[in-house]
């Protein structure tokens, strides 16, 4: 079992203190609201109190002595007291259900604002589906439990310590009598307790199991149908789907005893009153109106005790959830702004490293760069929650307008450069600077303001395609975005779009090709006009040679005039940029241009032929002495 699905299973205790005064503090500024809320409830249940005693005064003051008019007021009484108490009631509910509203509006802003702040490491290490299901389900078994669980509560007490009081003073051997029944009610109430806990729980885990597989498996139809998956498929989501039918299936079997259970528990103390309290009625030591009260009661008895025992498990789930919740609140920020931020208004586009040492948090791999060897002797030991060195003592200096390639072997670092210039992640050892100070300096907000960054896997955002090249920058004008696609290439194809720059993207940008979509990654860049730009270059192999023909044209024009950095992986490509560094395990073995490089006969020339080795290529023989 995973652990994500061992985090869902936990159901936690049915109150923790620590957790609901936490929780209380989202409830602190509705607090006027909510004692407004108590104090219905409270006229709600002496309503349905004082009920049976307008009954009993009907039959023993009026009834019996043949008082038609006092009838008739009694039952003018009772019925403006259910009124007012229905009108109190749906007040009450009112408040309490926009309370929650509110509440949970507040909280899922502070964890989405939150969710924002924490840096890429957070988002590797936890599945998409897990984030969702805290924002959406997690929240939800929030609101119910303050709606239908903390001030319900409080009522459901009330009225059943005013039921024992009123029963205690009408009579108290009557009283006693049918209380009679109470230990059962209570074995019962915390047997259907823990059946039903357990059962919440078998549910959880299978609903986790069947949406991450059906994610999957929608995910990868494609691949399932070309393989003749279906039968396969099929099978296990069956399997699946009858373990999440079972659990149901017991939940409902325990819901199927508790209820009638209960109500056969009343029954018991109703016939105990009719057997005990009949037979005072006859000796005239307690009188019919009396009895009949004390039946009602009684039946009135059982209802907030069948709401409490399904409110435990409400509270029990909100419990587990509010700790899932805060568990991401609390989520320290792995890369933070400095205290004392220097302002970062303009920018030459200077890019330093010194000394970089660099290793991800253990278990993860970010950005592509695949696995790489661990430390060896004489290298500084891994700081905690890592295991290996990606980047070791990388030092290089790129001028401003300067535009320099990074190659090398898969999982040789590339792509951790291009996460340290962002700031996606901080080094554990030497610097990253932008003209002349350390990136933690600056606010992150400041520097990826004049970083532009083209991925190899484009996201577009739901929205237009003039939105997707803007992205939320009112600053850019219709016309800077029409300027910025035609710059680079995407104007042509976008204008025979059905709505142009109007056109609705779906989901992901799937209606467009890849190269479509690259190129409108070169126009979002370049309409933000950022000073050094940061390029990731595979995204180019799998593209028509048209596309990428205009791909490589755009690239080209991008660069001009900006410092850049590539991560290469086709070769072609950077020719023509001013230098390449050549990365291998993590350290920087080799520097210069193209035909530097290929000179020399070292590790660049080994990648430059394994690319080209079907065809016929011209490769400059070694200079003798050459590294």
């Amino acid at each position: 079992m995973s652990t994500h699905f061992q985090e869902d299973e936990i159901l936690g205790k049915a109150y923790d203190a620590r957790l609901m005064r936490r929780l209380l503090r989202y409830v602190r500024p509705y607090r006027a609201v909510v004692l407004v809320s108590v104090l219905l409830l409270l006229l709600a249940a002496a309503a349905d109190l004082v009920g049976p005693y307008f009954v009993k005064v009907a039959i023993d003051r009026y009834i019996r002595t043949g008082d038609l008019g006092g009838v008739a007021r009694i039952s003018v009484f009772y019925l403006l007291t259910l009124l007012a108490g229905v009108t109190v009631r749906y007040g009450q509910n009112y408040i309490t259900q926009s309370v929650g509203q509110r509440v949970m509006y507040d909280l899922r802003m502070e964890l989405f604002t939150h969710l924002q702040r924490l840096a890429v490491a957070f988002y590797t290490r936890n599945p998409v589906g897990r984030l969702m299901t805290r924002i959406t389900n997690d929240i939800d078994a929030l609101y119910e439990m303050v709606t239908s669980g903390v001030v319900t509560v409080f009522g459901d007490f009330f009225m059943l310590a005013g039921i024992i009081v009123a029963m205690l003073l009408l009579n108290w051997r009557l009283a006693l009598v049918a209380f009679v029944v109470v230990p059962a009610l209570v074995g019962m109430t915390v047997w259907f307790s823990v059946r039903s806990r357990e059962s919440y729980r078998a549910i959880r885990i299978r609903i986790a199991r069947i949406n991450t597989y059906l994610n999957e498996n929608i995910m990868g139809m494609p691949i399932a149908q070309l393989f003749n998956r279906e039968r396969r498929n099929f099978a296990r989501f069956d399997e699946l789907n009858r373990d999440h039918l079972g659990s149901h299936l017991q939940a409902i079997r325990s819901f199927a005893l508790f209820f009638p259970s209960v109500g056969f528990i009343s029954a018991v103390a109703t016939a105990l009153l009719i057997w005990y309290g009949g037979g005072q009625v006859v000796q005239n030591a307690v009188t019919l109106g009396v009895l009949v009260a004390f039946i009602q009661y009684t039946e009135r008895f059982f209802r907030p005790v069948q709401d409490l025992a399904e409110k435990y498990n409400i509270l029990q789930s909100a419990m587990a959830s509010s700790e899932r919740i805060f568990r991401i609140l609390d989520e320290p920020l792995s890369v933070a702004d400095s205290v004392d931020p220097v302002p970062l208004a303009r920018v030459r586009g200077e890019v330093e490293f010194s000394d970089v040492w660099f290793a991800y948090p253990a278990a993860e791999h970010a950005g592509g760069d695949g696995a790489t060897p661990r430390p060896r002797t004489g290298e500084p030991p891994l700081p905690d929650g890592t295991d290996e060195w990606v980047l070791k003592g990388v030092s290089f200096h790129i001028r401003a307008g300067e535009s320099v390639a990074f190659v090398g072997h898969t999982g040789a670092g590339k792509t951790s450069i291009i996460n340290l210039i962002t700031r996606f992640y901080d080094p554990q050892r030497g610097q990253v600077q932008v003209d002349g100070v350390d990136v933690r300096r600056y606010p992150q907000r400041d520097l990826r303001r004049h970083v532009g960054l083209v991925l190899q896997d484009v996201f577009l955002f739901s929205g237009t395609i003039a939105s997707n090249i803007r992205l939320g920058n009112t600053e850019i004008s219709d016309e800077e975005v029409a300027r910025a696609a035609e710059f680079v290439n995407a104007h042509r194809f976008i204008e025979r779009l059905p709505n142009g720059y109007a056109t609705e993207v779906t989901e992901r940008g799937s209606t467009l090709s890849a190269g479509q979509r690259q190129l409108i990654a070169f126009a979002r860049a370049i309409s933000h006009n950022p000073e050094i730009l940061l390029v990731l270059d595979e995204a180019t192999s799998s593209v028509d040679t048209e596309t990428e023909i205009l791909i490589q044209d755009a690239l080209t024009k991008v660069l001009r005039g900006r410092t850049s950095s590539i991560i290469a992986h086709r070769l072609s490509t950077i020719q023509n940029v001013d230098r390449i560094i050549v990365i291998h395990k993590g350290r920087i073995v080799e520097a210069g241009t193209h035909r530097e490089l290929l000179a020399r006969g070292g590790i660049y020339t080994k990648l430059y032929q394994l690319q080209y080795r079907d065809q016929e290529l011209r490769i400059p023989k070694p200079v003798a002495g050459a590294e």
